[in-house]
C-alpha cells in the first residue's frame, strides 16, 4: 500500500490529468444516456473535453493543501459526479439541463406534491448513494492515508493557484477560437457541445447581466430617445387578459404526427379572425418563468447568464418596471391567477416587485378538478378566478396575468387514457406515442378552456382584449427537423377582442409581445415598451443598434444606476395582496361526541390551516364553508384564526380572529 501511495504522490499530476479525462467522460455517460453519445462528444469536439477536463483538474489541484489527499480526490471527485447524476436524472423528464439556479428552485422542487423532475424510486437511490458516499469519506477520515512529506508554506499554494489563474485564460482562448461558445442560446444544445462540466460552471459564474461595454448616461438617454414620442390615445382603456398556456403548441406543426381530429379548433378559429403569428420563446421544455419575465417585462434573457432565473436572482434585490406597473399608471387594477403555488418559481415575491396589485394561487382557490394522472388541476378554474379579479376592481379597467398549468408534463408512455377524445398516431414507438396522445388530449382540454374564458368574458359587456400565448415546447425529445417552424424556440400566440380590433398578424419574440399589442390598442406607456414599439414600427428589431440600446436600458433599469429614471424609483413594489376575497371565520360548531369542532365560514380551500392562539392545528378540510379540528384543540376564550398557506409555512392571508 505504502508502494501505490508513493507511486501516486510521485506521478500525481498525470494521475489527475487522467482522472479528470475519466470523470468527464463518465459524466458525459450519465448525462447522455448513452456511451456512444459520449465518445461522439469526445470526437466531436475534442477541445471541449480537453478544457472540461481541465477544470476538474483544478479543482483537485486543491488537495495538495491537505494532508488526506486520498479523502480529498474521493471527495472531489464524488462531488463532480453527484453532480453529473443530478443532471441525468433531471434530463431524463425535461429538456433543460442543470444549472446552478436550479439549486434556487430546490425548496420549490420540494414544496410541489407531484414533481416529475425526479421520481421517488431516482431520489431514494440519490440519498442511499450519498449516505453511502459519505459513510466512505468518514472511514477515509479516520483510517485514510495522510501525505507524509513535506509541505512549503508558500510555494504549495501558489503551484495550487496556477491552474485557477489560467482558467479565466484558457476560458477566453478557447472562446476566441470557437471551441467554446459564451453564450447558449439553447442552453441544452450549449450543454451538448461543450460538455457538462463547463456548461453548469458557466451557469455558477456567469450570472446577473454584465455591463454593456459603452454604457453611460449619455448612451441610456439615446436608447430612450428612441422611444415612441406618441401619448396614450385609448381613452376607453380596454380590459386587457394575458394567458399564460402551459407547453401549449399547435400540434399539427409537429410533422410527423397524425389526429383523428384538430386538437385545437379554438385557437385556430382565433388565428383566423384575430392578430396572431409565432412567437420565439427563450427556452425549450421547461423555464416556463423565463418566457413570462420577458412577456411581462419586454425585457431579453439574451442578456442574462447560462440559466439565470431572474425571478430567483435580481428580483429578489430590485423591483422591476413591468406591463403592470405600466398600465397602473393608466388607472388599471393588476391582478395575477395561477392554479399552482405562489412560491414557485418566487412568483408571490417577483409579482410585487413587478408591481401587481394582487395574485390568486391555487391556495386561494377551492381546487376539485385534476388531470388524470392527477398531476396537475385542470384550468376552467381560472375562468372564475379571472373573473374575480376583475369584479374586484369595478370602477377600473383591467390587466389580468393568467397562468394555466394543465398541459405540463411529465407525460406517461403507459396508455392512460383508455377513451381518447383525440387518437394520436405517428410517434416513433407506442410508448412515445402514449406520451404525445396524452398530452394532445389535455390541450384538447385547454383549448375548450381557451372557448369558455372568451364566451364568459363576452358575456360581459365590457371592452376586452385577450392574448393567449404558448410559453414552450412540450418536455417530448422534439428537434427543429420535427417542426413545422423548423425551430424548437417557436410557440405560436393568439388573441381575441370585442371592441374591432384590426387583424395584423406578425410574429415577433416573446419579449416584444405586449410592446407590439399595447401599441395596436394606442397604449404608450413604459420605458421598454416604448423603445419596443418604435423599432416594431421601423422594422428595426433586428439590427446592432436596437439590441444594444435594449442590452443598455434593461442593464440600467435592474442593475444600473437607471438613467432613464433620472435615478429616482419611479416603479416601487407593491404591496401584493394574495387572493381577491377575504376568507371568514362566522362561527364554531363543537361536537363533542365526535370529538372535533367544526369551524364555519367562507372561502376555505385545502390550504386553508385553523390556527389556536397563533399556533397551528390539525385541520381537515370539508368543503369551502367547513374545516375540521379537534375538540381538544380549542377551548373557551381561545382566538381561532384561518390562514391560507403557501409552501414554506408561508401565511399568504388571514381571515378574521374569532373567539371561541
Amino acid at each position: 500500500m505504502n508502494r501505490h501511495i508513493q507511486f501516486f504522490n510521485k506521478y500525481s499530476l498525470l494521475f489527475h490529468a487522467l482522472l479528470s479525462m475519466m470523470l468527464v467522460f463518465i459524466i458525459e455517460v450519465i448525462s447522455r444516456h448513452s456511451i456512444v453519445s459520449a465518445f461522439s462528444f469526445l470526437s466531436q469536439h475534442t477541445w471541449a473535453f480537453v478544457y472540461n477536463s481541465f477544470i476538474i483538474f483544478a479543482s483537485l489541484s486543491l488537495v495538495y493543501l491537505i494532508r488526506r489527499r486520498l479523502l480529498g480526490r474521493v471527495i472531489i471527485s464524488g462531488f463532480w459526479l453527484f453532480l453529473g447524476t443530478v443532471n441525468g436524472c433531471i434530463l431524463s423528464n425535461r429538456v433543460t439541463p442543470f444549472g446552478y439556479t436550479d439549486l434556487k428552485c430546490i425548496n420549490d422542487l420540494l414544496s410541489m406534491q407531484n414533481t416529475n423532475y425526479f421520481t421517488a424510486t431516482e431520489a431514494t437511490l440519490v440519498v442511499i448513494a450519498v449516505g453511502l458516499f459519505l459513510a466512505f469519506c468518514i472511514f477515509l477520515f479516520i483510517k485514510g492515508p495522510k501525505y507524509q512529506g513535506t509541505r512549503r508554506k508558500y510555494v504549495t499554494p501558489a503551484l495550487v493557484a496556477i491552474p485557477f489563474l489560467l482558467l479565466p485564460v484558457t476560458t477566453q482562448a478557447a472562446q476566441n477560437t470557437n471551441v467554446l461558445a459564451s453564450y447558449f442560446a439553447n442552453i441544452a444544445q450549449g450543454y451538448e457541445n461543450y460538455g457538462f462540466v463547463y456548461g453548469f460552471s458557466t451557469s455558477v459564474v456567469d450570472r446577473g447581466m454584465s455591463k454593456p461595454g459603452n454604457y453611460s448616461k449619455e448612451t441610456v438617454l439615446a436608447a430612450k430617445e428612441e422611444s415612441k414620442k406618441k401619448e396614450t390615445k385609448n381613452k376607453d382603456n380596454p380590459n386587457m387578459v394575458v394567458v399564460l398556456l402551459e407547453s401549449f403548441i399547435d400540434p399539427t406543426e409537429v410533422n410527423y404526427l397524425n389526429f383523428s381530429k384538430d386538437p385545437v379548433p379554438n385557437f385556430r378559429k382565433l388565428t383566423k379572425n384575430y392578430t396572431t403569428g409565432h412567437l420565439t420563446v427563450p427556452v425549450v421544455g421547461a423555464g416556463t418563468a423565463n418566457t413570462e419575465f420577458e412577456i411581462l417585462t419586454g425585457m431579453s434573457m439574451q442578456y442574462f447568464g447560462t440559466g439565470e432565473y431572474p425571478y430567483k436572482t435580481i428580483l429578489k434585490q430590485t423591483d422591476c418596471e413591468s406591463i403592470a406597473s405600466n398600465l397602473s399608471k393608466l388607472g388599471y387594477g393588476t391582478h395575477v391567477v395561477h392554479n399552482n403555488g405562489g412560491n414557485f418559481y418566487s412568483r408571490a415575491n417577483a409579482f410585487s416587485m413587478m408591481g401587481f396589485d394582487s395574485f390568486t394561487s391555487k391556495e386561494m382557490m377551492n381546487i376539485q378538478e385534476y388531470t388524470p394522472l392527477g398531476s396537475w388541476p385542470t384550468d376552467n378554474i381560472l375562468i372564475k378566478e379571472t373573473v374575480k379579479a376583475m369584479d374586484a376592481t369595478p370602477d377600473a379597467p383591467d390587466f389580468v396575468y393568467t397562468i394555466t398549468v394543465q398541459g405540463h408534463g411529465d407525460y406517461p408512455t403507459d396508455k392512460v387514457l383508455a377513451n381518447p377524445e383525440i387518437r394520436v398516431s405517428g410517434a416513433k414507438d407506442e410508448a412515445a406515442n402514449n406520451q404525445w396522445e396524452y398530452y394532445v388530449n389535455m390541450i384538447h382540454e385547454v383549448d375548450k378552456f381557451i372557448k369558455n374564458l372568451t364566451d364568459t368574458l363576452a358575456a360581459r359587456d365590457e371592452n376586452t382584449i385577450v392574448v393567449f400565448f404558448g410559453d414552450h415546447l412540450p418536455s417530448l425529445g422534439l428537434s427543429e427537423s420535427d417542426m413545422a417552424t423548423g425551430s424548437t424556440f417557436e410557440t405560436k400566440y393568439a388573441t381575441w377582442n370585442n371592441f374591432g380590433l384590426s387583424k395584423k398578424d406578425a410574429d415577433v419574440k416573446a419579449y416584444e409581445l405586449l410592446a407590439n399589442v399595447t401599441d395596436a390598442m394606442n397604449i404608450h406607456e413604459g420605458t421598454i415598451f416604448t423603445y419596443e414599439q418604435n423599432a416594431l414600427n421601423k422594422g428595426t428589431t433586428d439590427t446592432e443598434e436596437y439590441l444594444n440600446g435594449l442590452n443598455n436600458l434593461q442593464y440600467d433599469l435592474l442593475y444600473g444606476s437607471r438613467y432613464a429614471y433620472g435615478g429616482a424609483d419611479l416603479y416601487p413594489a407593491t404591496e401584493l395582496e394574495m387572493g381577491v376575497e377575504d376568507t371568514g371565520i362566522s362561527d364554531i360548531w363543537p361536537s363533542p361526541a365526535n370529538g372535533y369542532a367544526t369551524v364555519i365560514g367562507k372561502n376555505f380551500t385545502r390550504w386553508s390551516k385553523v390556527f389556536v392562539n397563533g399556533e397551528k392545528v390539525d385541520t381537515v378540510f370539508v368543503n369551502s364553508s367547513r374545516l375540521r379540528i379537534f375538540l381538544e384543540d380549542v377551548k373557551e376564550g381561545d382566538i381561532v384564526t384561518v390562514n391560507q398557506m403557501g409552501s414554506g409555512n408561508t401565511v399568504f392571508r388571514s381571515s378574521n380572529d374569532f373567539v371561541y
